[in-house]
């Protein structure tokens, strides 16, 4: 009988505990900020703030040359400076 008690006492407090804090339960979390928002919603606000940053001068815009160079330095750290020739044995 004490032990009925004490195991429903536990499973009010876990209850109570949980129902207060609902961001820890795993699969359960609340949508909160961007994640509430809708697709379309989220791609306006992120499309705004290119706009922003371009007109006040701070965006960028990689040229055909910049996106160029910044791919061969990214294949060059991909292949931690192996070169594409065959040695012969």
């Amino acid at each position: 009988m004490a032990s009925s008690i004490s195991n429903i006492a536990n499973s009010a407090a876990a209850a109570a505990k949980s129902s207060t804090r609902p961001a820890n339960r795993v699969g359960t979390k609340s949508r909160r900020g961007f994640a509430a928002m809708s697709p379309e919603t989220q791609r306006r606000i992120a499309s705004e703030g290119g706009k922003a940053s371009h007109a006040s001068g701070r965006g960028h815009r990689f040229s055909a040359e910049e996106a160029r160079d910044a791919g061969r330095k990214g294949g060059l750290v991909s292949r931690r400076g192996k070169t594409n020739t065959s040695s012969t044995k």
